[in-house]
């Protein structure tokens, strides 16, 4: 290398456990702080190898490899030269690749989930439709949140530099050609593309270098960005001293530090070249030429300051791969007195979340039989374990109503850790306020405010409220009356203005946040069954919380349209008058909190279906909605007619009122007149039930709407489930409330939270509400 000595900037890394074998075109993805994935490359040398598909794992901290053997689902097939990279925290996507002989792998998106624990994962093909970047090798692949970005490669005739986008936030799933009509970077292979996450160039995909059609190796660099208005295009980066470019190469890789894009290794025009280290400074325009680590076709990865690099060819050897990894400390090669911490958010990728997914064939992935769990978890408030902080425990399901007796009534710990920062949205705001430390019998209250000069009110604006409500109303507008959801699933059922009841239930099983031992966001959606309002004394604080989650994560939270999400209830059962004593507002007027989340409601979806097995709605199943498709075709916005004229009126109303008869052997649909005497309301029967779940293929209807004693129910022999979580019902009843998990075998796991003594419990005691409706008396008789 001309003017510039070669020393050694790199030390070996010594690992144990079960390696793999040396490879090259391989890929590593770190999915976690400590934790890297092998996929796939080549074993043997260039004269005689074989492609793999075998999957390992590299623990940092401790330095261990392990085969990941433990795998379902349909995994990739062997393959070198592919892309892969990481969605979210133990996830990661494998795209593209070379099958060996001439031929390319599939076009198929590849989704690879390990959270199950350590050496286990399960492959899956995210479904998408329309048309895909095509099969090609020797390209790249870079999530920019929410888009995951396709550039560049080989065709198997040609090298190209065309850029798809596939958009995470927008479903079903789509790739889709991005038109740029500016100057863009020549058709390439092998090039190097990585993710900036700091300084002028945040967000951008930056890509160097490659090898063009007439394999000329290339040292350009661009950055891929993309515009307020939706418009993607280039922008050739730079360089303050022309003289100083960095060296053409192909079969490199690249990342950044900080504001500093590293390109390691690789080969030029002239076999053997030794090529330098090189960092080029994003703020500065400036390149950097170090001493070599020279590797080609090979992986890297970093952690905070350090650099690993794994598999490919060394110099020493350049047609036999090795199995080293050497680790770089850029703190020391860049002059950096300590490694500077990114605070980046890990990029999330919500693939097999909470959202409308295309129907696919489910041949090679068939879904495992719906069975309700023989036990229960129950949460009991009282002393605190010394090792779990509360008292949770298995308990058969046949003895849960003795539980309850047994255990009595005591009062849950006087409060609870939720520390949050106060995001820069409008959510992140409300989250913070209302997952802070509480005390049950102290509970902060939402109250407009004028001026900030009341240290004892909080201090959210009315303007904040409607802010949060248009953010809501914005992203439900856009989603469909039927929600498709992939498990695992935490599924609520009516809270009725118990704020107190729903913070209990994330303290005790799980909130919807990212904070590490609280928070399971990353693992579980969370579904909502409707009646978020009205009954209880804190709608509002409740139904915040709630459009906060949803703004946060739209395609995570998914909030069901309940009977009191409805204009002509809501405003005589809580939400009117709270919202005209607390937010000091007349309910009648156009621009009210009450008008407006009313307005809202309206757009809210209908039902939600859990792996096309099991559907979760409101209240019950209608005579005149007899398949799936009936409920998708209902327009928005959906106001409630409750002395219906047609049939879609009436269905509506069945969605949000009906209930099963008390009677299994009840067969039918039968008018409800302990709901109503106009004969707009009905009842179901069994047969009706198990006919509607054969006709459209599921296997489990669950819906909220009654209040049952033990916070669940399920009726037998209909494969129903009646979930209630709100506890005490209207200060009568005792009831337990619960939450159901519903696991990735589909097992569901009632969860259960008991009434607390005392005057935390705030149900309203309006004379005209319980005059105009008495509370409805549950299911099950009291105990």
């Amino acid at each position: 290398m001309k003017g510039l000595r070669a020393e050694r900037i790199a030390q070996r890394v010594e690992t144990s456990g079960n390696a793999p074998q040396a490879r090259f075109g391989h890929t590593v993805t770190a999915i976690s702080k400590t934790k890297v994935i092998l996929f796939g490359g080549a074993i043997g040398d260039t004269g005689k190898y074989s492609i793999t598909g075998d999957t390992f794992c590299f623990d940092i901290a401790s330095r261990v490899w392990s085969r990941i053997d433990k795998v379902t689902g349909l995994a990739p097939s062997a393959r070198a030269a592919h892309a892969s990279c990481a969605v979210e925290g133990l996830q990661l996507v494998i795209y593209g690749g070379a099958t060996g002989g001439g031929s390319l792998a599939s076009d198929d998106l590849y989704l690879l989930d390990l959270r199950k624990g350590d050496n286990e994962g399960s492959w899956m093909i995210v479904p998408v439709v329309g048309s895909t970047p095509g099969r090609r090798y020797g390209h790249s692949l870079v999530f920019t949140k929410p888009h995951l970005l396709a550039f560049g490669g080989n065709t198997g005739n040609e090298s190209v530099s065309d850029v798809w986008s596939l958009n995470v936030e927008k479903s079903p799933f789509s790739w889709n050609k991005i038109e740029i009509t500016s100057e863009m970077p020549k058709p390439r292979v092998y090039h190097s593309a990585c993710l900036c996450t700091t300084g002028s160039a945040m967000g951008m995909m930056v890509i160097f270098g490659g090898r063009t059609n007439d394999q000329s190796a290339l040292n350009d660099t661009w950055g891929l960005r993309r515009h307020r208005d939706g418009r993607w295009d280039w922008v050739r980066a730079p360089y303050k001293n022309s003289g100083e470019q960095a060296f053409a190469r192909y079969q490199h890789t690249s990342l950044f530090i900080d504001s500093k894009m590293l390109v390691l290794g690789g080969r030029t025009n002239q076999v053997g070249e030794v090529v330098p280290v090189e960092a080029y400074d994003t703020e500065s325009s400036e390149w950097q030429k170090f001493p070599s680590i020279q590797r080609f076709r090979h992986s890297s990865w970093t952690l905070d300051s350090e650099v690993y690099i794994h598999g490919g060819f060394e110099n020493e050897t350049p047609n036999i791969p090795t199995d080293s990894i050497v680790k770089l400390d850029t703190s020391k090669l860049l002059g950096r007195v300590e490694p500077v911490p990114r605070n980046v958010p890990e990029p999330r990728m919500n693939l097999d979340q909470n959202r409308p997914i295309p129907r696919v064939p489910r041949a090679a992935n068939k879904t495992p039989e719906i069975r309700l769990a023989s036990n229960v978890l129950v949460s009991m408030g009282g002393e605190q374990n010394e090792d779990t902080g509360e008292q949770v425990h298995k308990v058969p399901i046949n003895c849960l109503q003795e539980e309850g007796k047994r255990m009595g009534v005591k009062p849950l710990p006087p409060s609870m850790t939720k520390s949050q920062t106060v995001a820069e949205s409008i959510s992140g705001l409300f989250i913070d306020i209302l997952f802070r430390t509480h005390d049950w019998n102290n509970l902060p209250e939402l109250k407009f405010v004028k001026t900030t000069s009341d240290p004892s009110r909080m201090q959210i604006k009315k303007d904040s409220i409607l802010s949060l409500i248009q953010e809501c109303e914005d992203i439900m507008k856009q989603e469909p009356n039927v929600i498709r959801m992939r498990a695992p699933v935490k599924i609520f059922g009516s809270l009725n203005g118990q704020y107190i009841d729903l913070l209990r239930a994330f303290e005790n099983y799980g909130e919807p946040s990212e904070r590490l031992g609280d928070g399971d966001i990353e693992s579980f959606d969370y579904l909502f069954l409707g009646d978020y309002i009205d009954r209880g004394s804190k709608s509002i604080e409740t139904i915040c919380l709630l459009m906060a989650l949803k703004v946060k994560y739209p395609d995570q939270i998914i909030l069901l349209r309940g009977h009191h999400e409805d204009q002509q209830i809501n405003v005589h059962y809580g939400l009117a008058q709270e919202c005209r004593t607390r937010l000091d507002e007349d309910p009648s007027e156009t621009n009210s909190v009450f008008t407006c989340l009313n307005k809202m409601f309206e757009y809210m979806p209908l039902c939600a279906i859990i792996e096309d097995k099991i559907i979760c709605l409101h209240g019950g199943i209608s005579q005149n909605l007899r398949t799936i498709e009936d409920f998708e075709v209902i327009s928005k916005p959906i106001t409630i007619n409750h002395m219906p004229q047609t049939p879609e009126q009436q269905a509506l109303m069945d969605l949000l009122w009906a209930d099963p008869c008390e009677n299994e052997r009840d067969n039918g649909f039968k008018p409800h007149t302990a709901r109503s005497i106009f004969g707009n309301i009905f009842k179901f029967g069994v047969d009706r039930v198990q006919k509607f779940l054969s006709d459209n293929k599921l296997g489990c209807l669950v819906r909220s709407h009654e209040c049952v004693m033990e916070g669940f129910e399920r009726n037998i022999p209909a494969e129903m489930i009646t979930l209630f979580t709100a506890t005490d019902y209207c200060g009568k009843y005792k009831n337990a409330g619960a939450i159901l998990f519903v696991k990735k075998n589909l097992e569901i796991v009632p969860k259960i939270i008991y009434p607390l003594n005392g005057s935390a419990a705030s149900w309203l005691e309006n004379e005209e509400s319980l005059r105009l409706r008495p509370a409805t008396p549950p299911r099950w008789k009291p105990r």
